[in-house]
């Protein structure tokens, strides 16, 4: 059962990506852009005023690529009362790239759910985690290195449920010394476990200890509609 449903997946991907492949063959417009990393972080650490703030910073940044007319939101969980995991904020896909490059088909496949999914994988990665602008991120090896993406997040896509700050007071706190938030690497590479959404914490919460750990406090951003 579980290879069948292996390959009924793989199937769907592969029809997905043909048609897309068509359309750019014959001159046809790709897939609006539903998916990128911001160029530039905020400037002030993992601060971004909170869930609501990080939003209207992808919405920005959508925007200054002609992609405003849709409602993003920034990947990313939350901690405490009312907490919000951030695969469930982020509509039900398919995601494409500012390339119109898919990137994911679905939010289990975004995430590896199932065994399956975890082995066919998401298309992210360096040359495919673009961002509103179409450039490629620095990661390993590229100087200086800012792969660092604040997610706040487990490999799952959920939130952390234990007393440790994960998300720099969900995303308020420029300070350090007081807590960190979670990393993915955008080009799934070094770090514990070259994740793309939950790879290891940050130093600190300031500017200069995201820059320290190997970002810039960026963000991955989901159209939603």
């Amino acid at each position: 059962m579980k290879k069948t449903v292996g390959i009924v997946v793989a199937t769907m991907l592969l029809a997905v990506g043909t048609i897309v492949l068509i359309a750019q063959q014959r001159g046809g417009p790709p897939p609006p852009m539903s998916f990128f990393i911001t160029s530039v972080g905020k400037g002030d650490g993992a601060n971004y005023g909170g869930l609501a703030g990080a939003d209207a910073y992808c919405q920005m940044m959508a925007a200054s690529s002609g992609r405003g007319s849709s409602t993003w939101h920034a990947y990313i969980s939350t901690q405490g009362p009312g907490a919000v995991n951030a695969r469930d904020r982020i509509g039900a896909g398919p995601w494409y790239n500012q390339k119109g490059q898919m990137i994911a088909m679905s939010v289990a496949q975004l995430h590896g759910d199932t065994a399956d999914q975890a082995r066919l994988g998401n298309a992210l990665g360096k040359q495919f985690t673009l961002t509103e602008k179409g450039g490629v991120v620095n990661g390993i090896g590229d100087m200086p290195n800012t792969h660092d993406v604040l997610t706040g997040s487990q490999p799952d896509g959920r939130g952390y449920t234990d007393a440790m700050d994960h998300t720099c007071s969900n995303y308020t706190s420029n300070a350090d010394g007081r807590g960190q938030v979670q990393l993915g690497h955008s080009d799934k590479q070094g770090g514990g476990n070259s994740s793309w959404n939950s790879s290891h914490g940050s130093r600190g919460c300031s500017q200069q200890n995201l820059v320290m750990t190997g970002g810039a406090g960026l963000l991955y951003c989901f159209a939603i509609n």
